[in-house]
Parts: structure tokens; C-alpha cells; sequence
């Protein structure tokens, strides 16, 4: 069984394992949660090296803090640990959500994160969406504040602009931008953002390189997914855009295949072949998910093998925006 290698994350940062695991369907948007399977997949994941966890305050809301934060009881030097504030709910609407990057807020949401992690650090801090009434100096300010108190190790963001990362680094060095990155979702590339990550020596972190699972060819119908699945409220996943972001995932297969690898082992290979400076975090709740994406830095993709994949999925080629209207709002500020 290879030992996962761990990769740098940024050209200052902090050595981490070279997947990360993206914890959030074990509490949230994914269908039901199995805690005990949850806790068995935490558990592998430290067996198998996988020691860069990544969750949010919103997932839930509050329920995958809470989760980590047991299970890391007596671990906690044994993981990267990693989460996000910024998503504001309303009680009234649990539904509606706004984004707050308030200094005031900052403060009170990661005293919220520490008490449900049960940790006096928190690793890695991200703002998980820019808030466009603050000004970014404003957010990233109060979070360097954190990092002088020593509640948090290191300041990060998600999803920001390429104008807003060069902003943010001025104020604190920014250890990682965490964004939507795979096969079928290359905005990174063409908004500047991977570019900027890698000349101002920030870490890069792809979230859903599976494509929301996708690109491991295991969905090929919505039946198959449970009613309060939020995929099924996403532009891909519905109508006609469902049809032929199928037909992209069958050559995916069709390559894996002819690789002697899975569809997902696939998928993964070529995120991290994008640059050393990258750390994917795909996402899963179950063991079987987890020993399979794991298999992929066994594979090396040649260049034809990379050329194929970059004819197949050339940037804009899945159908459908990768959120509603509302989510692509908030992407990009």
C-alpha cells in the first residue's frame, strides 16, 4: 500500500498530505449522514496519510465541526486541520444565506469554530466567500489579527478573484486559495487565478475535483441521487446539460479503463498534474470512495494521456453552470 506524499502548500507554507479530504457530505448536501461510517472514513483517512482535513461552519450548519471536533479528541497534532467562515443564515429561512467579511464578524466566527472543533488552533482559515461591502484589506485584517493571537496558523480564501487575491496578499501573506477546480470546471485558468496563486507562491487547493462525482462515472441517473441532494438544484445536473456532461464522463471511463485505473483515479491524476503547488481535496463519506481516490497518485499521466483529456474536456466544455444563478454570484468578487 503506497504511502501518500505530501506536497508544500504555497512557497512558504506548511508541508501537507498531497490529497486532502473535503469533509462536508458527511453533514451536509449530499443526502444522509452515517456518522458511524463517517468516523471509519476519518479513521482511514489518518491510516492512509490523508492528514489534511478541510471543513466549514456553514456545513450543516455547525454539524461538521461538531463531528471533526469528536473525532479529533486525542488526534489533533496527527492532522492539517482546515475550515471556512463567511456564510451568514438566517433562522427564519435556514435556506437564505448572505456572506459577511465584517471584522466583527471574523472574531465571533472563529471563536464559534474553535468551541465546535474543540481546538485552541485552527490550521488553516479561510474566508469562504468574498463579502463585496468589505473591503478585502478590511476581512484579511481582522483574520492576520488571528494569526497574531495564535488562533490560527495560516489565512486563506476561497473562490476570490485574481484582483482580490493581489489585494489580500498585500495585507497578510495568503497560504492558499481554495476553488472549484477539475476536469469539467477550468475556470481557474482562464480568470487569472491559478496564474496569480503560482507567481505569488500561494498554495492552490481544488475542491469537487470529482466533479461533485461526476467524473467517477458512478452517477448516471438523478434517480440515483435522494431528493435533498443540492446537486440536483445545480445547472448540470438537470435536463438536457445532465445528457451531455454523461457523455463526457464515458470517455472519462473509456480512458480510465484503457489507463488499468478508475474513472476517479483519473480524474484526480490530472489535478495534480496541473502543478506542484496544488493539493486537491476530494470529497467523500465512505471508506470504499476513499481507498480508490487515494489510488491516484499511483498514476502517471503521459503527455498524449493529457493531451486526450484536454481534447475531451477543453475549458467550457461541460454543459451547464456548476451553481444557480445566486451561487455563481458570490463566485469571483
Amino acid at each position: 500500500m503506497t504511502t501518500l506524499p505530501t506536497r508544500r502548500l504555497g512557497r512558504n507554507g506548511p508541508t501537507v498530505s498531497a490529497l486532502g479530504l473535503g469533509c462536508m457530505g458527511m453533514s451536509f448536501a449530499y443526502g444522509a449522514a452515517d456518522q458511524d461510517e463517517s468516523l471509519a472514513t476519518l479513521e482511514r483517512a489518518l491510516e492512509r496519510g490523508m492528514t489534511f482535513l478541510d471543513t466549514a461552519d456553514i456545513y450543516g450548519p455547525h454539524a461538521n465541526e461538531e463531528l471533526l471536533g469528536g473525532f479529533l479528541q486525542g488526534r489533533r497534532d496527527q492532522v492539517f486541520l482546515a475550515t471556512k467562515f463567511g456564510f451568514v443564515t438566517d433562522p427564519a429561512n435556514p435556506g437564505a444565506r448572505t456572506v459577511s467579511g465584517r471584522p466583527e464578524y471574523v472574531r465571533s466566527a472563529v471563536e464559534g469554530s474553535l468551541k465546535r472543533l474543540r481546538t485552541d488552533r485552527i490550521d488553516l482559515y479561510y474566508q469562504h466567500r468574498v463579502d463585496p461591502n468589505v473591503p478585502i484589506e478590511d476581512t484579511v485584517g481582522a483574520m492576520a489579527e488571528l494569526v497574531a493571537q495564535g488562533k490560527v496558523r495560516y489565512l486563506g480564501l476561497s473562490e476570490p478573484s485574481a484582483q482580490t487575491l493581489e489585494r489580500a496578499q498585500a495585507v497578510h501573506p495568503i497560504t492558499a486559495v481554495q476553488s472549484e477546480y477539475s476536469l469539467w470546471t477550468r475556470d481557474p485558468e482562464n480568470n487569472g487565478v491559478l496564474a496569480t496563486c503560482e507567481r505569488l507562491g500561494v498554495g492552490f487547493v481544488p475542491y469537487s475535483p470529482l466533479g461533485r462525482g461526476f467524473l467517477t462515472g458512478a452517477i448516471t441517473d438523478t434517480g440515483s441521487l435522494s431528493r435533498d441532494d443540492f446537486r440536483l438544484s445545480t445547472p448540470r445536473f438537470q435536463g438536457d446539460n445532465f445528457a451531455r456532461n454523461l457523455e463526457l464522463a464515458q470517455q472519462a471511463k473509456d480512458l480510465a479503463a484503457s489507463k488499468g485505473c478508475t474513472p476517479a483515479q483519473l480524474a484526480l491524476a490530472w489535478v495534480l498534474a496541473q502543478g506542484e503547488h496544488i493539493v486537491p481535496i476530494p470529497g467523500t463519506k465512505r471508506r470504499k470512495y476513499l481507498d480508490d481516490n487515494l489510488g491516484a497518485v499511483e498514476v502517471t499521466l503521459t503527455a498524449d494521456d493529457l493531451a486526450r483529456l484536454d481534447a475531451v474536456f477543453a475549458p467550457g466544455a461541460a454543459a451547464g453552470e456548476r451553481y444557480t444563478e445566486a451561487g455563481m454570484a458570490m463566485i469571483g468578487r
